[in-house]
């Protein structure tokens, strides 16, 4: 089985992922193995060829025992489960900003979080039994590991957690319009 630890940049998937060890970086495969179409201008990001990348990720899990995990925020579209990471906008700002974000391109994000797109996307792919939604706002990245240990854990064993089901993060209802 293949799980995509999936989310908005700045949501906090690598750096907890740092912590889990043998997670697959998706982004780094794309790049590292060519896996793209060139590189979009205004953005500055390789444009993935999914289409590939999706072969290449089922050839990577067909050589192993148990689980592949994967993390990047394209993961969603080549898994079989997906974990959303989740960050409330306003944090996913101040996180964009400190890496030097565009303001163009942090706009594009927060709104993306704000939406669902990622994880409409995920259920879509993945179907709504089979994704699992983390808000990882105000949590440290151990605690945010540590939770997705819990559901990758709970996935290998057939088990279904509760309290993380799609769309039990909402960043839209506290906000008049």
């Amino acid at each position: 089985m293949i799980i995509g630890i999936t989310g908005t940049p700045g949501t906090g998937k690598t750096s907890a992922c740092a912590l889990i060890g043998g997670v697959l970086d998706l982004n780094k495969l794309i790049k590292d193995e060519g896996l793209h179409l060139g590189v979009e201008r205004e953005r500055g990001s390789l444009i993935a060829d999914m289409d590939v990348v999706y072969d290449r990720i089922c050839e990577i899990a067909e050589g192993r025992d148990g689980n592949l995990v994967i993390e990047g925020h394209l993961s969603h579209h080549v898994c079989d489960v997906a974990i959303v990471l989740r960050l409330s906008p306003d944090e996913l700002v101040r996180r964009l900003e400190e890496r030097g974000y565009s303001g163009a391109k942090i706009s594009e994000n927060v709104e993306a979080e704000a939406i669902d797109v990622i994880l409409v996307e995920a259920v879509e792919w993945c179907g709504r039994d089979r994704v699992y939604e983390i808000d990882t706002t105000g949590k440290t990245v151990e605690e945010v590991a540590e939770t997705i240990r819990e559901v990758l854990d709970a996935v290998g064993r057939g088990i279904v957690v509760d309290g993380y089901e799609p769309g039990s993060v909402d960043w839209v209802s506290g906000y008049i319009f």
